[in-house]
C-alpha cells in the first residue's frame, strides 16, 4: 500500500496539494481503511504527505531542492559503501555479487522492469552490507527508504534499465579489482545520474514527463 500510493504521488497521479481521503483510496484499492491510514502515516514520515491536524491528509509539496539534497546525501552514501566494499567485501560476497549482475543483463534485454527494479534494490542492498560498517549501513538503508519511490521512477524512462546495468557494471568491475576510488566515483556518479532521471517526475509540480536522460 505504501509503494502503490507513493508511487501514484511521485508520478503526478496524485498532485501537490490533493487532498487524500481515505474512503476512496481504500475503495481504489479494495482494502480496509486501516491499512490506507498506515500507509499514509508511513508516507508522512517520508515526506510525500503531510498530515494536517483534524483536516486529514495531503499530498505533499516536495520541492527539486529539497529532492536534491536527499540525492546529494545518498550519493555520498553509497560511494562509501561501493568505496568500503572494495576493500573489505568477503571472496564469496564478491562472487555473488558479479554473478546477480551479469545475471541481471537477461533482464535488460527482456525489459523486465518490475524484475529489474527487484534486482537493482538487491544490488545496492549486496553494496551496503559489503561495506562491513553497521553504522553507514543503517544510514544508507534510511536514506534510501526516503527516496525509494523516486528512485523506481527513474525506471519509467526510456532506456534506463540499460544505462543502469552499465552504471553497475563500472560499480562491480572497480570493487572486483579492489579500486575503492574508481568503486566510490562509480558509486557517486550512479546515484547522481538516477537523481536527474528521478527528478523528471518532480518537475512540474509532479507532472509526469518522458524523456531519455544522458
Amino acid at each position: 500500500m505504501v509503494r502503490a500510493i507513493g508511487d501514484r504521488i511521485v508520478t503526478g497521479y496524485l498532485r501537490p496539494g490533493e487532498k487524500l481521503d481515505e474512503t476512496s483510496l481504500a475503495a481504489r484499492f479494495d482494502v480496509s481503511r486501516t491499512p490506507v491510514r498506515e500507509a499514509l502515516g508511513h508516507l508522512s514520515a517520508m515526506g510525500l504527505v503531510e498530515r494536517r491536524p483534524n483536516r486529514g491528509a495531503i499530498v505533499a509539496v516536495v520541492t527539486q531542492e529539497h529532492l536534491a539534497s536527499m540525492f546529494e546525501s545518498m550519493a555520498e552514501l553509497e560511494a562509501i559503501c561501493a568505496r568500503f566494499s572494495a576493500s573489505r567485501m568477503t571472496s564469496a560476497e564478491r562472487r555473488s555479487l558479479e554473478i546477480e549482475h551479469q545475471a541481471s543483463a537477461r533482464m535488460v534485454q527482456l525489459g523486465a522492469e518490475e524484475d529489474y527494479e527487484y534486482f537493482n534494490t538487491e544490488f545496492h542492498t549486496r553494496l551496503y552490507r559489503g561495506a562491513h560498517n553497521p553504522h553507514i549501513h543503517d544510514l544508507t538503508v534510511m536514506t534510501r527508504s526516503r527516496l525509494a519511490p523516486f528512485r523506481r521512477a527513474q525506471f519509467m524512462l526510456p532506456g534506463r534499465l540499460a544505462k543502469s546495468w552499465q552504471e553497475h557494471e563500472l560499480i562491480v568491475t572497480a570493487i572486483m579489482r579492489g579500486d575503492g576510488a574508481a568503486a566510490g566515483k562509480a558509486a557517486r556518479d550512479h546515484v547522481s545520474i538516477v537523481s536527474e532521471a528521478s527528478a523528471v517526475f518532480a518537475a512540474d509540480g509532479g507532472k509526469p514527463v518522458r524523456r531519455d536522460v544522458a
